[in-house]
C-alpha cells in the first residue's frame, strides 16, 4: 500500500464532505473546494474519518492513491484552518505595498509592477523600519496559494551573488563567491 494513500483523514467539526459521482466537495467555515477523483477509487467515511481505497495494485492506481489522499487532505485542512505563505523582498530600494487585491512592487526595474491577486487569496505587506518588506498571502486553497506565490517570486528571483530579489521566508540561498574569489 501507498504510505501516504493509506493514511486516514480526520474530518474536523464544521467541515462537510459531499461525494457525488467522482467529485469530492469539501465545505467549511473558510470556503468550499472541489476535486474530481477517479470513479474507480472508493472513498469511505466512518466516524469523521475518511479512507481512500484503490481498486488494484497497478502502478497508475498506486500513484493516484497517494495523490488523491494528499489533495483531499489539503482541502480539509484549507477549509478548516487555511494556509499562509510569507515572502521577503530583499534589496536596496525594493518595496511592496498591498492595496486591497492589488500588490504594488518596486523591484529595481524602470517601472512599478502592479500584481492583481485572485479574490480567494488575501494579501498584506508589512514594511518595518530597517527590515525587508514581508508579503503575507493567506488562502484556503493550497494550490492557488502556491501558484500565486510562485508567480510573485518569478517577478524578481533571488540572484546568487547578493541574494537580492523575492524569496520565501526561511529559504536558504546558495550564494556564489563572485569575481573576487577567482582572482586569489
Amino acid at each position: 500500500m501507498s504510505r501516504i494513500g493509506k493514511l486516514p483523514i480526520n474530518i474536523p467539526s464544521g467541515v462537510k464532505l459531499i461525494i457525488n459521482d467522482g467529485e469530492v466537495v469539501v465545505k467549511g467555515p473558510l470556503g468550499e473546494l472541489k476535486q474530481v477523483v477517479n470513479k474507480e477509487f472508493k472513498i469511505n467515511i466512518t466516524d469523521n474519518v475518511l479512507v481512500i481505497e484503490r481498486p488494484s495494485e497497478q502502478k497508475a492506481h498506486k500513484a493516484l492513491h497517494g495523490l488523491y489522499r494528499a489533495l483531499i487532505h489539503n482541502m480539509v485542512v484549507g477549509v478548516s484552518k487555511g494556509f499562509t505563505i510569507n515572502q521577503e523582498v530583499v534589496g536596496v530600494g525594493y518595496k511592496a505595498e498591498a492595496n486591497g487585491q492589488l500588490l504594488n512592487l518596486t523591484l529595481g526595474y524602470s517601472h512599478e509592477i502592479v500584481f492583481e491577486i485572485p479574490k480567494e487569496v488575501t494579501v498584506t505587506a508589512v514594511t518595518d523600519r530597517r527590515a525587508n518588506p514581508v508579503i503575507t498571502l493567506k488562502s484556503f486553497d493550497k494550490q492557488l496559494l502556491g501558484q500565486v506565490a510562485a508567480k510573485i517570486r518569478s517577478l524578481r528571483k533571488p540572484e546568487p551573488y547578493k541574494g537580492k530579489g523575492i524569496k520565501f521566508v526561511g529559504e536558504k540561498l546558495r550564494k556564489k563567491a563572485g569575481k573576487s574569489a577567482a582572482a586569489k
